[in-house]
């Protein structure tokens, strides 16, 4: 089930990548880059247990048996392989799958990709996020994203006060479609994060999206 932005509550299957151009240390999903053990977590994952190379057709065929109308991929960052995608994302249209794909908005998509109808959730990161801000806001990954249609920018969001950063994003890129989400691995912390962001998320005219995967499962991880 999608948990969150415009989707939220939709049935889905999710398609989730490894490896991440960025290093955010509250990362919800460390394995799949943090080899390091840099996030808050402190974790070193190793990449032999967590990547598993599949055939394009393996992924098509698995994705298909979950029987639903919504792919969702995941990372990492999925743009990073972008070209390995367009295969997978050819066969689920023929089938009449839509795709949603997650990016931190770091890197630009290919033309094809823009043409071929997935959908963009934009997950632009903040200072918080303990990532350089040249690293994290590249210019023109996020105007080709704002420019494709349906796509979505949606700000982790710990604190009211990074409110006036993601403004700042969003004059800055005439950015549009802003859904901001609590930033939190547990309900207390998810809820707490809700009714203080919601008065001033109204007041600027923006969207709030809750982490239902989160409110029903925890941080447990799936299978």
């Amino acid at each position: 089930m999608q948990g969150e932005g415009v989707s939220s509550g939709r049935a889905c299957a999710f398609l989730r990548l490894g490896g991440c151009n960025l290093t955010c240390r509250w990362c919800d999903t460390p394995y799949t880059w943090d080899w390091k053990g840099v996030g808050d977590a402190g974790i070193a994952y190793k990449p032999a247990d967590e990547l598993h190379a599949l055939p394009e057709q393996v992924v098509i065929q698995r994705l298909l048996g979950f029987g639903v109308d919504l792919i969702v991929v995941s990372g990492g960052e999925p743009l990073n392989q972008q070209h390995r995608l367009e295969p997978v994302i050819r066969a689920l249209h023929d089938h009449g799958i839509e795709v949603e794909i997650e990016t931190n908005g770091t890197v630009a998509p290919s033309a094809w990709m823009l043409d071929s109808g997935v959908r963009f959730n934009v997950s632009p990161k903040l200072a918080h996020s303990g990532v350089a801000e040249h690293r994290r806001i590249v210019p023109d990954a996020l105007t080709a994203l704002a420019k494709a249609q349906g796509t979505a920018f949606k700000f982790v969001c710990a604190d009211p006060a990074d409110l006036d950063e993601i403004g700042h994003i969003v004059d800055r890129f005439s950015l549009r479609n802003i859904w901001i989400m609590p930033l939190g691995q547990t309900v207390d912390e998810i809820a707490d994060r809700l009714r203080r962001l919601v008065d001033p998320v109204v007041a600027r005219g923006w969207n709030l999206t809750n982490r239902m995967h989160v409110l029903i499962w925890g941080s447990e991880r799936g299978v």
